[in-house]
């Protein structure tokens, strides 16, 4: 069941440096994303996405404003190889979660290119049917560069996700390797996705993607069910072997995660997949593991942040972009070693 919020007033905008002429509209939208508006929400993760400094401004006072209201979600973060049928599985997963009642956010993450920049978006068209649900919401995002899968300011937009009402919020990740494990910093549960006889047992020992999963998934099991069976006995064996501690926990050691199998095409396995979810969630609760998980990714968060302006801000200094032109000649040149460069750039931002 979805707890009811309190709707607050956003005058707090008005303190946050918010001009006077939007104020109203500003503070109205924010209003009607508390109340379940997708427009709403859609403008305001564009507005959370936006790289203007003008906009950052109004950003930063509208994650303020809804603060109060975020947090009751369970974050679920997927990734998996590229064929692994993440868009099958999430929609199918999407519509059995809306039919229980659930409102069910996607963050759906897409490379883009390094020589356009542009980004495919496409994940509403292969969730069609999710995204016609009234109780769901879909948002592509392009991941600009950022790396481990995500986009840069997709925590930003589970908060906005979880202020509109949306009590299940799924990230699904880029999904191109072993690197994309940024997902697990920032959800409460980390699902891989893995193919039937996708590689041996030796899959499970390496490190990176799967050290970090809450919960391992074999999917497109309707493929090769035999295969997927075996591919499941394997990687429950090996996992419970070499007893896998995440990274991400700071507690007494964990049980190895759960290996399931599914078909999302056939619908079999997701009520399964759900109980399993839903019960790893309570138990995590109950032992405080999940509130730690989430003070240490705020904290996190925050420097990562921390890092990110002091690197922008350092590229504006005045004496380092009067240098770095006659230094990266210098660097390209070969007569002036990066870390010497570094270091001498470094010491003109005082």
């Amino acid at each position: 069941m979805l707890r009811p919020r309190s709707h607050r007033s956003f005058d707090k905008l008005r303190t946050n440096g918010v001009g006077e002429a939007q104020d109203e509209r500003f503070a109205k939208e924010a209003d009607l994303l508390l109340h379940h508006n997708r427009r709403a929400l859609a403008k305001a993760i564009t507005l959370l996405e936006s790289t203007r400094a003008d906009d950052r401004l109004r950003a930063d006072a509208l994650l303020d404003a809804l603060l109060p209201h975020t947090g009751r979600s369970l974050r679920i973060g997927l990734s998996g190889v590229p064929g692994v049928g993440k868009s099958t599985f999430i929609e199918a997963l999407g519509l059995l979660l809306v039919q229980q009642g659930h409102r069910v956010a996607v963050l759906a993450v897409d490379p883009s290119s390094r020589v356009s920049g542009g980004s495919i978006l496409g994940d509403k068209t292969r969730m069609e049917r999710l995204a016609a649900e009234e109780r769901a919401f879909i948002r592509p995002s392009p991941s600009s560069g950022t790396l481990g899968g995500v986009a840069e300011k997709t925590r930003e937009t589970i908060l906005a996700c979880e202020a509109a009402g949306y009590d299940v919020v799924i990230v699904e990740t880029v999904g191109v390797g072993q690197s994309e494990t940024a997902v697990a910093g920032m959800t409460d549960l980390f699902v891989l996705l893995q193919l039937p006889n996708a590689g041996d047992d030796l899959q499970a020992l390496k490190k990176g993607v799967m050290e970090l999963a809450d919960l391992v998934v074999v999917n497109k099991a309707d493929l090769d069910e035999a295969a997927a069976t075996r591919a499941r006995a394997q990687m429950t064996s090996t996992l419970r072997m070499v007893h896998l501690r995440g990274v991400h926990e700071t507690t007494a050691p964990v049980t190895p995660p759960p290996v399931l199998q599914t078909s999302a095409l056939k619908n079999a396995g997701l009520d399964l997949f759900w109980q399993t979810v839903e019960q790893l969630a309570a138990t995590r609760r109950a032992d405080g593991r999940f509130a730690a998980r989430r003070q240490q990714q705020n904290r996190a968060w925050m420097w990562e942040r921390i890092e990110a302006g002091l690197a922008q801000r350092f590229r504006d200094h005045p004496a380092v972009k009067a240098a770095l032109p006659q230094v990266s000649e210098a660097v390209d040149g070969g007569t002036l070693a990066p870390s010497v460069a570094a270091r001498r750039l470094l010491d003109l931002h005082r």
